[in-house]
């Protein structure tokens, strides 16, 4: 008897295997395609640009295999050069027609998967909020429109919108401004133009008015952003990032000590070593008159180099905002958590925007809604099926935990059945989160 050496048990493989099904977690966004009728939706707005035989509506371009070798559980998927055929139809015969048109699909979309997910929709409260963040997508050759960037790097420079969640969920983009690498961060129309797409992308009752807030950095504090923000007949709530300039250092040095409230936590607890205030005076001429200005001073994190804009030692922080009523630490902390930004960015570049495959800069716009209609399914499954802490991970989690589970699949009754592990830790999770789904009407 050979006794064994090592720490893992000696298993036998060999192919020929026909039953089990890899990637089968996957059914999750299947059913989410299925009853939100995204899939009927993208499908009815191309289909000016099918052509006369065509079996395959669009699809990923990257790992299809991947979903091609399980037609039992994601249909027929198209070949990699079919997709590429349709990226290149859309990009040179159709250009903005086609953008229009998957952007009015997903729009649609939208409104329904926030019907069905009441009370989790992002609206549950009336209030919707938008964070408009910049993303630097480097390029390692010569693509149309790449450039230098801000950080010296080179590629393109894109402006996302994103609908938050909230603390407890995730985040759903509803805007993709293709720029190029050298694309300022404060210009002005470019931050119009992301703001317009996002709002198109809202249910019609949220385009307008102080219940749809609009969150950005310093880069969207600019004259011309926020007037047109508070443009007469729009109405919209904002809250954006402005730069420290003399003048506003200076005047946070006059503010007496009794006027700095201290900053809070999301869970009402005081944020140690900082305070807000509001400034006032006539240094904002110009602007629309009823902007406030906050401004929040903080012990600087150990090891952070100083600022010539900081005071007493103090980094300061400001953001201007068309809220009233609410006691300004409660602003600052809205404001602070447009950091959220930054996990929506990060799990887009998971899901294809790490860099742009094509070359084209048309090319490359049909790849970015790509890349959005990932995410938004993404966004809604997690909505529409789950529930708890598992409502916040991110793409990778979710492709670890849920989509690369394997089960076995079953014949019976002329009926098609998945049969996942026992022992897998997110068996339940799965089985119940595809229950959620089945319970849900069917897209008239």
């Amino acid at each position: 008897m050979k006794k064994r050496i090592g720490s893992y048990p000696h298993v036998r493989v060999e192919g020929g295997g026909r039953v089990v099904v890899s990637q089968a977690g996957g059914v999750l966004l299947v059913e989410t395609v299925h009853r939100s009728g995204l899939d009927q939706a993208i499908s009815a707005v191309l289909a000016p640009w099918r052509r006369p035989r065509a079996v395959h509506d669009p699809g990923s371009l990257a790992d299809a295999a991947m979903l091609r070798a399980e037609p039992a559980v994601f249909g027929p998927v198209a070949s990699d050069q079919t997709v590429s055929r349709l990226i290149d139809t859309l990009a040179a015969a159709a250009g903005p027609k086609a953008l229009t048109a998957i952007r009015t699909a997903r729009a649609e979309v939208r409104e329904r998967v926030w019907k069905l997910a009441e009370p989790a929709a992002p609206d549950a409260d009336g209030q919707v909020t938008v964070d408009l963040d910049g993303v630097l997508v480097l390029a390692h050759s010569d693509k149309q429109d790449a450039a230098a960037t801000w950080k010296k790097t080179y590629g393109h420079h894109p402006l996302m919108g994103f609908v938050d969640h909230g603390r407890g969920g995730t985040g759903e983009p509803v805007a993709g401004l293709l720029r190029p690498g050298n694309a300022g961060s404060n210009t002005a129309s470019d931050h119009v133009t992301a703001t317009r797409l996002s709002l198109a992308q809202l249910p019609k009752r949220h385009r307008r008015g102080r219940g749809t807030l609009i969150r950005s950095d310093s880069a969207g504090g600019t004259h011309e952003f926020v007037a047109w923000l508070a443009q007469r007949g729009r109405w919209l709530s904002y809250s954006v990032g402005m730069t420290i300039t003399g003048a506003i250092r200076q005047a946070v040095l006059k503010v007496p000590a009794s006027a700095w409230t201290p900053a809070v936590e999301p869970d009402g607890e005081v944020r140690d070593g900082a305070w807000v205030a509001e400034l006032t005076g006539d240094f904002w001429k110009g602007w629309p008159k009823e902007m406030r200005l906050i401004v929040r001073k903080e012990r600087p994190h150990p090891g952070a180099q100083p600022r010539i804009t900081d005071a007493d030692g103090l980094r300061l922080t400001a953001f201007a905002t068309n809220t009233t009523g609410v006691p300004i630490a409660a602003l600052e902390l809205r404001h602070r958590q447009r950091a959220r930004a930054e996990d929506r960015i990060r799990a887009a570049r998971a899901t294809g925007l790490r860099n742009l495959p094509l070359h084209d800069i048309a090319q490359n716009q049909i790849w970015l809604e790509i890349v959005q209609i990932a995410l938004d399914v993404l966004a809604w499954m997690p909505m529409l099926a789950l529930t708890g802490k598992s409502r916040l991970w991110e793409p990778r989690r979710l492709r670890l935990r849920r989509f690369s589970a394997a089960a076995q699949l079953v014949t019976t009754a002329r009926r098609r059945h998945l049969r996942f592990a026992r022992h897998w830790p997110w068996t339940d999770v799965i089985t119940s989160a595809i229950a959620r789904l089945d319970a849900l009407p069917n897209p008239g």
